[in-house]
């Protein structure tokens, strides 16, 4: 009697915290499936959202930007949002300024499909965008190559420190705005794939981050190695603030905040495709 072996999935993320953790559970087997196994990829996000329009991947992390362009291919899935609850990404400056200053300014941007790029434009329509991989922003703002830097992932708890201002918190006015938090990113997976597999691999997800919400600190431990030499205190931060409920679990919140980004993206013409969000469990 022969046994069918598990389908290999291929599961992209990028090489951060947030993502780390969720993962931990799929990436060291603690969660297993006589289903499916996961080998892992990690790339840059917007690396992850430029190879979902080609549909590369199985199973995906992308920005809620990117997803009306995927959406021929891919379903959201309901476990493994990043959603920042009055608080996001930020542009800072190396002076005080105001954020109507910002208009006609260069801003530093992580890529033209991230989340943070879209929430920026419809924050300010008006500037000029440099795109800058997220991880020398920061630099960039330094050396005054450009004026203002669009920061995402954990630079957001360290540029104080390091005597830059926040001109504007993009999560922070999007919830005072819209009375919803800014839903960032979230994992996607083939349609192709069919439901037995799309159900499974929803299963295995949720319980990878309930895993780790249940072992927190060794969860964190592995973790940490993603965090670019971070203080593990802030790294506990940052993780804490993007692993939440909405993690475990989009609800009805999450979906509708998705909604209304990608309709105002559209109404902006920031966005040329209408979509429909569809989460899966």
């Amino acid at each position: 009697m022969t046994s069918v072996l598990p389908r290999e999935i291929v599961s992209a993320h990028s090489p951060d915290s947030d993502d780390a953790f969720m993962f931990y559970g799929l990436a060291t087997k603690k969660v297993r499936s006589p289903k499916v196994s996961f080998r892992h990829v990690l790339e840059d996000i917007e690396t992850l959202n430029r190879k979902a329009m080609e549909g590369v991947y199985e199973l995906s992390a992308i920005s809620y930007h990117a997803y009306p362009y995927v959406a021929d291919k891919y379903v959201l899935m309901a476990s493994g949002s990043s959603i920042g609850d009055g608080y996001g990404p930020m542009v800072i400056a190396n002076r005080p300024m105001e954020p109507e200053e910002l208009k006609g300014k260069r801003i530093a941007i992580p890529g033209t499909m991230t989340t943070a790029y879209l929430a920026c434009k419809l924050y300010q329509p008006e500037f000029e965008p440099v795109v800058t991989r997220f991880d020398k922003i920061i630099g960039a703002v330094r050396e005054r190559t450009v004026d203002a830097g669009l920061i995402i992932h954990e630079a957001q708890l360290t540029y104080d420190r390091e005597g830059f201002h926040r001109v504007a918190d993009l999560g922070r006015w999007f919830k005072s705005t819209y009375g919803l938090p800014l839903p960032l990113g979230g994992n996607v997976l083939l349609r192709s794939l069919g439901e037995e597999l799309q159900t499974e691999c929803c299963r295995m997800m949720r319980e990878s981050i309930q895993y780790a919400l249940d072992n927190h600190d060794e969860a964190l431990a592995y973790a940490m190695q993603f965090a670019r030499d971070m203080d593990p205190r802030l790294a506990e931060k940052f993780v804490g603030m993007y692993v939440n409920h909405y993690t475990l679990d989009a609800g009805e919140v999450v979906p509708k905040a998705v909604q209304k980004l990608l309709d105002l993206g559209y109404e902006a013409g920031l966005i040329s495709k209408r979509v429909t969000v569809e989460f899966i469990r």
